[in-house]
């Protein structure tokens, strides 16, 4: 049996490993390429490391105001996604407290609707939530992609789970002391939902940065764009035939998410447990 457990083991870890190779090779063939000269990238092949390390790429990307400001493209996208991020952690949290702890009716036929909605693809929402945005007058401004940001059921789903591990003798010991809903939601039950929350911040804002679809359709002015949205116009700002410039937007794009989940990650293996927010 011990045996049977080290090989499965041993597969798991070599699939892992090859999965984990798969999604890495590509980003760090890019990072590399962001740094060689458009006529290395042409008629070197695939490679790693530059044979001519240059920065021009990036200064291209950076100099280039007129038809590609990347700069306001990338300030645009943080200020969604943290404003993206905040609100949601807010609402998911009081959502998640009030299915997890408040006792109201058809509590969890409301939650479990929630969550069989959920399961449609968000693809077939497109079309009235934009329809919803030009009643709204929100087309081609930042609340077109703030408020569509916050209705993440998963993260809901998340929270909950996590909030339903922590035993109810800490809300009962709070009402005993005079303690209300609200002092039990923020003084008892929120600090222990750090790990979890944590981890929704961490999906609310790289599900909000990395969007792709819904800015390209609500956004037409080139100013207001996020990153993501403004990356398809490099082609058209480069001709489609530059690389570097491309690889190197793209670099910049992936850089934020990387470095909050480097911050993130052992809070992301905490939530993991159901029961990390049990303190003593």
């Amino acid at each position: 049996m011990r045996r049977r457990e080290r090989v499965m083991k041993e597969m798991v870890s070599l699939w892992t490993g090859i999965v984990a190779i798969i999604w890495i090779v590509p980003v760090v063939w890019a990072f590399f390429t962001s740094f060689k000269t458009e006529t290395e990238i042409k008629t070197k092949g695939f490679g790693f490391l530059p044979k001519e390390w240059t920065f021009e790429n990036y200064i291209n990307i950076f100099g280039n105001t007129d038809n590609a400001p990347i700069i306001r493209w990338f300030g645009n996208s943080m200020i969604i996604s943290v404003t993206v991020t905040v609100l949601a952690v807010i609402l998911v949290s009081l959502t998640a407290y009030g299915y997890s702890r408040l006792d109201f009716k058809y509590r969890d036929t409301l939650f479990y609707m929630l969550m069989g909605i959920s399961l449609f693809p968000n693809i077939i929402n497109i079309i009235p939530l934009y329809q919803m945005m030009t009643w709204l007058k929100w087309v081609n401004t930042n609340m077109a992609m703030i408020v569509p940001g916050l209705g993440a059921v998963t993260n809901i789903f998340l929270v909950r789970q996590f909030s339903l591990s922590i035993p109810r003798e800490f809300d009962e010991a709070a009402k005993i002391d005079g303690a209300g809903e609200f002092a039990v939601f923020f003084r008892i039950i929120l600090p222990m939902l750090k790990p979890v929350l944590t981890v929704v911040a961490l999906f609310s804002f790289t599900g909000s940065w990395n969007d792709f679809l819904w800015p390209t359709i609500v956004f037409n002015d080139v100013e207001k764009m996020p990153l993501t949205a403004g990356l398809k116009l490099l082609n058209g700002a480069y001709g489609g035939f530059q690389l570097g410039p491309i690889l190197a937007a793209a670099c910049i794009a992936i850089f934020p998410t990387f470095v909050l989940y480097l911050f993130a990650q052992k809070y992301f293996l905490q939530s993991m447990s159901l029961s990390s927010g049990i303190k003593g």
